[in-house]
């Protein structure tokens, strides 16, 4: 396997304080977030839960060497996808929901930090996602933690946009694959033995916006069309404040007496949003 394929699996495996700030954003003793090297949103990271090799305990987080748990991390080989952590003969049913549900803990947080930058670069916030690809491109298990305006300059191509289109079926939302545990034994089998070539034909599907569903010819087109769909939300965000804003206050202070009615002025779309 070529070893660009492996780089999450050699990343889980080492003590992540050996990891550079340019790739790791933060870990934990079960997991570590680091930033997607080709990202596809503004905002674009992986969760991957640590591994060993063989027996390792967690590495103390002050010396980087240290014990600090008697529980051991999980094999590096029981983890290569979820499909692999859902088949494996040495994780159970359960130990695999608690190993996707530190994962979903640790997103959650990634998501709070992203939605505080949101507001804080543009004031507002749109939809962060967080799944798995069906198919994934790179060995070890990762989950995506993924804003959605996914109109970043490395999305390139349809197999790209198609892999996080979040109604498609290819990109399997957190929340969904938890719920396989809940479900019918012989649903919970069927979803767990799906294989990688039954997700693959969904990145061939005609290009579609994920928000209004129209058809868009080529990249390019849907990420103008995207970009404008951008600009939309956030002139309706803007709108929404204005209106609270103004009930708060009361018309009498927000406008001197004056009808508060006026439209707004319009701003330049150089001036919003640039996803």
């Amino acid at each position: 396997m070529h070893p660009n394929l492996t780089l999450l699996r050699t990343y889980a495996l080492k003590d992540p304080l050996t990891l550079p700030a340019s790739i790791l954003f933060c870990h934990s003793d079960r997991n570590m977030t680091i930033y997607d090297a080709y990202p596809k949103s503004m905002f674009h990271f992986l969760v991957l839960p640590r591994a060993s090799s063989t027996s390792n305990k967690l590495a103390s987080p002050e010396t980087g060497g240290g014990v600090v748990s008697q529980k051991r991390l999980p094999l590096a080989s029981d983890l290569s996808s979820l499909r692999t952590l859902l088949n494996s003969k040495n994780v159970d049913k359960q130990g695999a929901k608690d190993i996707l549900t530190s994962m979903k803990d640790e997103g959650m947080k990634m998501k709070n930090e992203i939605e505080r930058e949101m507001e804080k670069r543009y004031g507002f916030v749109w939809d962060v996602w967080m799944g798995f690809h069906g198919a994934p491109s790179m060995e070890h298990l990762h989950m995506h933690v993924i804003s959605s305006d996914l109109v970043s300059e490395k999305l390139k191509h349809k197999k790209h946009y198609n892999s996080f289109h979040p109604k498609l079926g290819f990109f399997l939302h957190i929340d969904e694959v938890l719920t396989w545990f809940d479900a019918e034994p012989t649903y919970y089998q069927n979803m767990i033995k799906h294989p990688f070539s039954k997700y693959e034909p969904l990145l061939k599907v005609p290009l579609s916006c994920f928000h209004c569903h129209s058809e868009q010819k080529n990249i390019p087109t849907l990420k103008k069309h995207l970009q404008d769909e951008c600009f939309r939300l956030q002139s309706q965000n803007e709108r929404k404040k204005r209106k609270l804003e103004v009930h708060e206050v009361g018309p009498s202070q927000s406008s001197g007496g004056e009808d508060d009615a006026r439209p707004p002025q319009k701003k330049n779309k150089s001036e919003v949003l640039q996803c």
